[in-house]
């Protein structure tokens, strides 16, 4: 590399998500002809942190031209959190002068641009720093109707997988719970059930008193099977955001101190099966009501983040790529790029803290928009129609072999209350 040279460094944190070789190697072009040389970093801030310089690659043009086809990340990620000692910091900061970098594209969701806010404040002006917003989680704090890179993919692939198992379950008389990612907010889960027309898709967001007990859950769900077996059905699909985990009541899973966290703290949610702890008490709870019902549990998750992006990403994180690297040459710095109206638009790092929690803002799903209010229209749960009908009431009190007072009872509290008529149908 040619020492008079602005030195950029790109690095990948975070789980992955289609798209992230686009973003690199956008990046990376756009970098070398605007004059830089540009260092991949690999393994996200892991070595770095340990003050290790080795584990680094220069980047050609020749090399990324077409990696945007490509899901995974060339550079490798890993959830190695700096912000958690200050040694680690300066690990960091010193490790990216000895290398020569002044310049740095960081890639990853809400915890990786927590990390590079953090290092912009301790690099004090001697590193600028570009964060590109990546999840398929679809929960950084972008303005309305703007994804995150990833998202579409990862919709795009498990709504396929939903698809078949819709077919599965409706072949052999059987109910899915496909549980999706997403950690805290139900945006992927929301996206899936409502492309694919699951069911019935259940979110955190929707839940505005907790925690929930996981008999609330139990019983809006065979809410959903009673309504759809009064219909002819014994199939169907239900979508569940794994989010839906920390807002259930610890005494109602024999606690979560066993439960391990990653480096940021998070619940490690892939060792909590939500989807398989419902179906064993939906399974129990249908039984006591003299319903036999068969369920299976599936996990739709690992298999979407890897996937080879759809033209939507590969075009949207390409664009991204490319502002990133020209806010820095521009000499720009402390912001997360985005596209609004097809422009390039830096959002300033001081603009993603929630001043509450002092972390980067989590973007949940609005339930009272009028997109989740149409998805519920189109989910088969039990409605106020339905409890409120002496005759429906009556049908589905008898399916369940309780009196219409004790179904009422019940089943009221979980009812919903979305206006308009609910379609009634579902998907096959």
């Amino acid at each position: 590399m040619n020492s008079s040279r602005t030195i950029v460094g790109i690095l990948v944190g975070g789980g992955p998500a289609p798209g992230i070789n686009s973003v690199i190697s956008a990046a990376t072009i756009r970098s070398i002809l605007g004059g830089c040389d540009v260092i991949g970093i690999l393994d996200g801030f892991k070595w770095l942190m340990e003050g290790n310089t080795s584990q680094v690659r220069p980047l050609a043009i020749d090399e990324v031209s077409r990696i945007h086809f490509r899901g995974g990340s060339s550079l490798g990620t890993s959830r190695a959190n700096p912000t958690k000692k200050t040694e680690s910091m300066v690990n960091v900061l010193s490790s990216l002068r000895k290398l020569g970098i002044t310049r740095l594209v960081t890639i990853g969701g809400d915890d990786t641009a927590f990390s590079s806010l953090k290092l912009e404040e301790q690099a004090a002006g001697a590193v600028l720093i570009v964060h590109v917003p990546k999840t398929i989680d679809n929960d950084l704090d972008l303005p309305a109707g703007i994804p995150t890179f990833g998202f579409q993919t990862a919709r795009h692939v498990a709504v396929e997988i939903v698809k078949n198992l819709m077919v599965d379950a409706h072949t052999t008389a059987r109910w899915y719970f496909a549980v999706t990612m997403g950690r805290k907010a139900g945006h992927l889960a929301l996206g899936i059930g409502k492309a694919s027309g699951a069911t019935l898709t259940v979110i955190p967001e929707e839940f505005e008193q907790r925690p929930v007990r996981l008999q609330r859950l139990v019983d809006l769900v065979i809410g959903t099977m009673i309504k759809r077996l009064s219909a002819g059905r014994s199939d169907g699909v239900v979508v569940l955001a794994e989010g839906l985990i920390e807002i259930l009541d610890p005494r109602d899973l024999g606690g979560l101190d066993h439960v391990e966290r990653d480096e940021h703290g998070h619940l490690r949610l892939a060792d909590i099966d939500i989807g398989d702890v419902l179906r064993r008490e939906v399974t129990k709870g249908m039984k006591a009501l003299g319903l036999a019902t068969s369920i299976v549990s599936k996990n739709v998750g690992y298999e979407l983040r890897c996937a080879d992006p759809i033209p939507f990403d590969m075009e949207y994180t390409r664009d991204l790529g490319y502002c990133a690297a020209q806010f820095l040459l521009d000499g720009g710095t402390a912001a997360m790029v985005s596209i609004q109206d097809g422009r390039c638009t830096p959002i300033p790092f001081t603009q993603m803290l929630d001043p509450l929690t002092g972390r980067a803002k989590v973007r949940m799903v609005d339930v009272a928009a009028q997109s989740y209010q149409i998805a519920r229209q189109y989910m088969i749960r039990l409605s106020d129609e339905d409890v409120n009908d002496p005759v429906t009431l009556s049908r589905y009190a008898t399916l369940a072999g309780l009196s219409t007072e004790a179904f009422y009872s019940r089943f009221q509290p979980v009812v919903s209350n979305v206006m308009g008529t609910q379609f009634n149908g579902g998907a096959i």
